[in-house]
């Protein structure tokens, strides 16, 4: 029995890291089953392994604690009607899956196991775009961008990213893939993965966080006394991949374009328009509420306001909006101690990488530097897809580098 229960609990880290790869449904499922493992988990505490990641010895905890208890309290102030206001709060609750992950991985073993099955889904959507892109059918593809981008179950923002953080792990932690020749596959799978990103997909997103992922770990791959080099090499590979590539090359001219012809005068609805609009408002709401903000999800109300008072006529958008840009929407419901939250939040997970052996923090570092690039473009904690994909990896990565092996002592005090 007491097997049943342990195997069981890992089924369902497992579903949840493979599930981000896959359609919202299913990510929706697996979050409902971790749910019920984080309560059922403490029953049953006395039986399992005990080498997993030490919490109350992580910044981490605190971080994402001390996040959802403002959000939490600016209930008390916000602007926004309640019900959006509470829509927000749960949207941004997926935060506490970083913190589930590490609790409920309890030694390095099964934190493998969940890397696998999230390398394997992930693998599922590369491969899948690539046969796209060769006019091969695809029965489960369900993106309704699927012909015209390559996308498999998600747009072709999200999945652009998620592959180019993909390809870093791949990359990173090579030395897991069983078999002789397993370090070489996943070398592979991860130069596969970045060509999608730079060849295939059309996310500029995506393609920013290819050039990140690679810049850091060609960095890491350099002698110390060169490592400056990084200053100067994401913009070497943008010029390369802007000759090499039609895509990057369309995408790019196209977010020239978009930026010369935007105007605050009159409306643009262009991507990168719409964005600088957006972040134009985020900022003079923060300069309006700099100590508090205008609570949680109150953009959407503050922006129609804003708007309105330029324009009567101005159409209201959609309720439970985002600025595209997450700490500027952080400051916007927090005012200026929001930014510092979501600052320090992003310090202190990379402060608890520290503590890991290289590969292990390698992979973890870069994860969380692609979801800090992210979020200059996108509110990408907030979104639903792109926000559990984050929350998931982090918190898987944290799990495996600070666990120890089944066969280790117990952890010692850190230091």
């Amino acid at each position: 029995m007491r097997t049943t229960k342990i195997n069981f609990r890992l089924a369902v880290i497992c579903l949840m890291a493979a599930s981000v790869g896959l359609p919202i449904a299913i990510i929706s499922i697996a979050k409902l089953l971790l749910l019920g493992c984080v309560l059922a988990v403490p029953l049953l505490a006395k039986n399992l392994p005990k080498n997993g990641a030490s919490l109350m010895k992580t910044w981490t905890l605190p971080a994402v604690a001390l996040a959802l208890l403002a959000f939490a309290l600016s209930l008390l102030w916000t602007v926004a009607p309640q019900e959006e206001a509470l829509g927000s709060l749960i949207k941004y609750g997926k935060l506490i899956i970083i913190i589930v992950m590490m609790a409920l991985i309890r030694e390095r073993r099964e934190a493998v196991y969940a890397v696998g099955a999230f390398a394997l889904s992930q693998l599922l959507v590369v491969a899948s775009s690539w046969l796209l892109f060769a006019d091969l059918p695809v029965a489960w593809a369900t993106s309704r961008t699927t012909l015209s981008h390559y996308t498999v179950f998600s747009g072709y923002l999200d999945q652009g990213i998620m592959s180019a953080v993909f390809a870093a792990v791949c990359w990173h932690l090579r030395g897991l893939v069983p078999g002789r020749y397993g370090p070489q596959v996943a070398v592979a799978v991860a130069v596969a993965s970045l060509a999608n990103v730079f060849f295939v997909l059309a996310g500029r997103s995506g393609q920013v966080v290819g050039v990140a992922m690679l810049s850091l770990a060609i960095m890491w791959q350099l002698p110390k006394k060169y490592r400056i080099v990084v200053a100067v090499l994401p913009f070497l590979l943008m010029l390369a991949l802007f000759v090499s590539s039609p895509t990057m090359r369309e995408r790019l001219t196209l977010l020239k374009t978009e930026v010369q012809a935007y105007s605050p005068k009159q409306d643009t609805n262009t991507s990168s328009g719409v964005r600088l609009t957006f972040w134009r408002t985020a900022a003079q709401l923060i300069a309006q509420r700099p100590l508090a903000g205008a609570g949680i999800g109150s953009w959407s109300t503050e922006y129609n306001r804003i708007e309105r008072q330029k324009n009567p006529e101005h159409k209201d958008i959609d309720p439970n909006g985002n600025p595209h840009q997450e700490y500027l929407y952080w400051g916007v419901q927090l005012g200026i101690p929001g930014l510092l939250l979501f600052a320090g939040f992003l310090l202190s997970v990379l402060r608890d990488t520290m503590k890991m052996e290289a590969p292990y923090a390698r992979a973890a570092q870069s994860a969380l530097l692609a979801l800090a690039v992210c979020c200059l473009f996108n509110a990408s904690l907030y979104d639903g897809l792109i926000g559990d994909f984050f929350c998931v990896l982090i918190g898987l990565l944290l799990a495996l580098g600070l666990s120890k092996p089944a066969d280790a002592s117990p952890p010692e005090r850190a230091t």
